[in-house]
């Protein structure tokens, strides 16, 4: 729809009178009412007084992560270069991370996936769909509630448990980062034609140390060895089955964060050997670390002349790191 502003806009509209699906539109105002992040879908407003509920969004013009993923069949490659991958999974987790800690009231999302992912035509993360996610009281960890996601991304605690804490987004969006390196669905066929649960066949792969065998041939040649070896490391710690041996959201975000700041560093050296002038960084990459996460983008990275302690700085913060992220050497 078009607004008396002349601003485009989304609007999500029920398939019927039913008040199960009442219920989600109405428990989805509530909650993105309370939200303001960059990297979340905004709502503008809804109406309830027609026969189902509308709900009227920012139109986000260039449909989901998991189109562009998996979006080019013809050519075998995926529309996103393994730098936009990353930068979108670092939105994404800015985004929950907010909504973990950051938010007036915590919100865990509840169906964190790539279909649940949007993008804008510059390809920033917005992180939609908040139809089934709880709000808690400040002073809690943990809700029991009626178990609901998507098959494949489902936490295997939440589950067993019916306890569902910030670690179930967690997990969730691990299999997001499978995704990424694999560019195989969270439920694939395998090579004798049956369902395979990719993050079962990602952990099991990587016991057997045949990690690589499964990484698509695109990220092989987009993305240098450290660097996938970090996001298998990152996925590994997300997909672990107790919630207590997980990340936080917000170390996820930090991860993230870092090794897009180090992408960053190698590109500008890699221009520096090939004697090419060296733009300034655009403005845009001091959002990567917001105020509520810990040190800006901006901190780090604001200009290309950085000097060495600047970097040291940063492999510092990356190393306190390590002990979760089992990094393979």
């Amino acid at each position: 729809g078009i607004l008396s502003d002349q601003r485009v806009v989304a609007i999500k509209k029920s398939k019927m009178a039913d008040q199960r699906e009442i219920d989600q539109f109405i428990n989805e105002l509530a909650i993105l009412s309370q939200i303001s992040h960059r990297n979340v879908v905004k709502l503008f407003g809804c109406c309830l007084e027609s026969e189902v509920p509308l709900l009227v969004y920012e139109f986000v013009s260039n449909g989901t992560l998991s189109e562009l993923l998996y979006g080019d069949h013809l050519s075998g490659r995926s529309l996103l270069t393994w730098g936009d991958c990353i930068r979108i999974a670092s939105e994404a987790a800015s985004a929950l991370a907010y909504l973990h800690s950051a938010a007036a009231i915590p919100i865990f999302h509840r169906d964190v996936k790539s279909t649940n992912i949007l993008l804008t035509d510059n390809l920033t993360a917005k992180v939609a769909d908040f139809g089934a996610s709880r709000s808690i009281s400040i002073d809690e960890t943990r809700v029991v509630t009626a178990v609901q996601g998507t098959f494949g991304y489902l936490d295997p605690e939440y589950y067993h448990t019916g306890e569902l804490t910030e670690k179930s987004d967690v997990y969730s969006f691990g299999v997001i980062i499978g995704e990424l390196l694999t560019r195989k669905k969270p439920v694939f066929l395998n090579a004798r034609c049956e369902k395979q649960n990719l993050s079962h066949y990602f952990l099991q792969m990587l016991q057997d140390n045949a990690m690589m065998e499964i990484v698509d041939v695109q990220v092989l040649e987009e993305g240098n060895d450290r660097q996938i070896a970090e996001m298998v490391a990152l996925a590994r710690v997300c997909l672990r089955h107790r919630g207590e041996e997980q990340p936080t959201m917000k170390e996820v975000e930090l991860r993230l964060q870092l090794l897009r700041g180090k992408m960053i560093m190698e590109k500008k050296h890699e221009l520096e050997n090939e004697g090419e002038a060296i733009p300034l960084l655009p403005s845009s990459c001091s959002t990567y670390f917001s105020a509520s996460s810990g040190p800006r983008h901006g901190e780090f990275f604001s200009a290309a002349n950085h000097s060495a302690q600047d970097v040291t700085r940063c492999y510092t913060m990356e190393q306190e790191l390590v002990s979760w992220t089992d990094i393979p050497r």
